[in-house]
């Protein structure tokens, strides 16, 4: 049975609600994850659940192990992940504790995250001008803007999520920079994941939770933690009834192109991919190289 997997950042370190819960520690070929797993069921669909920073938030997003922790959801049956994020935004029409359905990236991380399975001896180059699951971030938003009256927030379909290196927040200079680009939320996390998903032929959605509005607002000057957590935790609980309503009406099948991701994108001979790498990838390129 396939699996949709759940990925917490701030403030969501578990997921209520899972029947038949229980806790998995797996090892990977790029190390461990950054927490254990938490596979449960939730209306009838089976649920993996990962922490991307960790139980009480030990690791930065420049420490998290991005690898491990998409590989351990393609290991465990994951073929869908949505992944919750507390985000600042770029765009006075996307205010504090509004949920925005992030439908692109731009990456301005500066440090070697690593962002691909494929290397030491085979190359992919995957199609990503779309880098969300079109049917899967349509179901998130439905799922949010259908409760949204109830619930009192705003959904907002669509937006830029620029990805910057943090753990600092921005300057106001990068905050005005990023603005005249076009940039609609501001995150730390979420284009490895994306990137990852995609060449694991894993459908990714983002489920942005705003919580301030960067530096460049006249009313957010300074941003501090204080400030994110308190509008984090307001929103988190929303972010758990979308999720429910997600995981309530998410259709059984996938009927997308994620599935197919890797179809037409390995280059590499086949006959020069080493044993070992083959070995260690073989769940993600299993069907098209033996």
């Amino acid at each position: 049975m396939s699996r949709i997997g759940v990925i917490g950042g701030s403030g969501l370190y578990s997921l209520e609600g899972l029947t038949h819960k229980k806790e998995v520690v797996l090892d990977t070929p790029f190390g461990k994850p950054s927490e254990k797993l938490s596979i449960g069921e939730l209306f009838g669909k089976e649920i993996v659940f990962l922490p991307r920073h960790g139980i009480g938030h030990r690791i930065s997003p420049s420490e998290i192990n991005y690898r491990a922790n998409i590989f351990a959801m393609k290991k465990l049956g994951v073929d869908r992940i949505v992944s919750v994020t507390a985000c600042g935004s770029l765009n006075e029409e996307m205010r504090p504790l509004d949920f925005v359905v992030v439908d692109q990236y731009v990456d301005r991380t500066n440090q070697a995250r690593k962002m691909t399975f494929f290397d030491k001896g085979i190359v992919a180059h995957i199609s990503f001008s779309h880098p969300v699951c079109l049917q899967l971030s349509g179901t998130l938003f439905d799922a949010g803007y259908s409760s949204s009256k109830d619930l009192r927030i705003k959904m907002h379909k669509g937006g830029t999520y620029i990805n910057m290196e943090g753990p600092q927040f921005s300057t106001l200079a990068e905050s005005n920079l990023y603005r005249s680009w076009g940039m609609d939320v501001i995150g730390m996390t979420n284009m490895p994941e994306a990137r990852l998903c995609r060449e694991a032929e894993i459908c990714y959605a983002t489920l942005a939770c705003v919580t301030d509005y960067d530096c460049w607002h006249p009313d957010f000057e300074k941003i501090t933690v204080d400030m994110v957590i308190n509008n984090l935790h307001k929103n988190i609980n929303n972010a758990k009834k979308i999720l429910h309503g997600l995981i309530k009406n998410l259709p059984d099948k996938r009927n997308c192109g994620c599935q197919h991701a890797l179809k037409n994108a390995i280059i590499t001979d086949r006959k020069l991919i080493p044993a070992k790498v083959k070995k260690d990838l073989d769940i993600i390129i299993g069907k098209y190289v033996k």
